[in-house]
């Protein structure tokens, strides 16, 4: 059999449904680290995303058993967006339990503009601008990428960036400044 990795998504996930499991395996593989790099990104919270990543792909799997993923050409964005309505799942669960009742009345602390810097709604705001960015960082060069995700997600100096890397300082500030140069770029060309 011709390797799994030369198949277009469309085609593993026919061969999943047809039962050859490894093509799942390469489907995860293929998606594991952006999915998880996305949810990451909105919940900052490393198990909660262990969690809302495992449920992404186990959703996925009963979807696609089951019959009913509706091929669009696009298995990548299908995946991320059964993670964002996990994620949006997650935050309506905080929701409710962060609602409290005072002498019978319901007050929703959560979007209270008084007693919170942000609203729901400035949550959600904020999670789609990350998935925009982090889809963008996906089409950047692998060493920009890198200092990026070190950067903002590691939170790392640019000297200790430079040291795990193997570069020079300047080196990391250069691949840093073109990273967001092609990023602003990108966000144009495709109107985010």
């Amino acid at each position: 059999m011709k390797n799994l990795n030369l198949f277009s998504d469309e085609e593993l996930v026919t061969l999943y449904q047809e039962g050859n499991n490894s093509a799942f395996e390469v489907l995860l593989m293929r998606y594991k680290s952006s999915v998880f790099m996305n949810i990451f990104m909105i919940v900052r919270n490393r198990e909660l995303a262990e969690d809302i990543f495992q449920d992404t792909f186990v959703k996925a799997i009963t979807t696609m058993q089951q019959g009913r993923y509706v091929e669009t050409g696009r298995f990548g964005g299908w995946i991320n967006r059964i993670a964002h309505n996990l994620i949006i799942d997650c935050f309506r669960r905080e929701k409710n339990e962060n609602t409290f009742s005072i002498d019978g009345v319901e007050y929703d602390f959560l979007n209270s503009a008084k007693l919170a810097d942000e609203s729901i709604e400035d949550v959600l705001t904020k999670e789609q601008m990350l998935t925009d960015v982090s889809s963008l960082i996906n089409y950047l060069p692998d060493n920009q990428q890198d200092v990026l995700r070190m950067r903002f997600f590691e939170d790392l100096s640019f000297k200790e960036i430079a040291d795990k890397t193997g570069v020079s300082i300047n080196t990391s500030l250069g691949r840093m400044r073109y990273a967001l140069m092609n990023m602003r770029r990108l966000a144009i060309e495709k109107k985010l």
